[in-house]
């Protein structure tokens, strides 16, 4: 249960990521601060997935792809989480 609530948690923040990612934020405000912290927890798995994937332009698919990862394959799969 604790396991499932750890990637739920993190998806959260992965969504937070990509939503904070269509705004502008400015230096030192609540946003900017907010999207530094999800930042820096969700970089290190998305960094990796990013240099996996082709280049595709502009368009970032990490998130898509770890996304989908921790829904099918922890959740679904490994976890059984409800």
């Amino acid at each position: 249960m604790l396991l499932c609530n750890a990637v739920s948690l993190f998806t959260m923040m992965i969504i937070v990521r990509v939503v904070l990612s269509w705004f502008p934020s400015t230096s030192g405000g609540f946003i900017a601060q907010v999207s530094y912290f999800v930042g820096r927890i969700t970089e290190p798995v998305l960094g990796a997935v990013r240099q996996k994937l082709p280049r595709t332009g502009a368009i970032d698919f990490s998130a898509l792809v770890v996304l989908l990862f921790l829904q099918i394959v922890v959740q679904g799969m490994i976890l059984k989480c409800n």
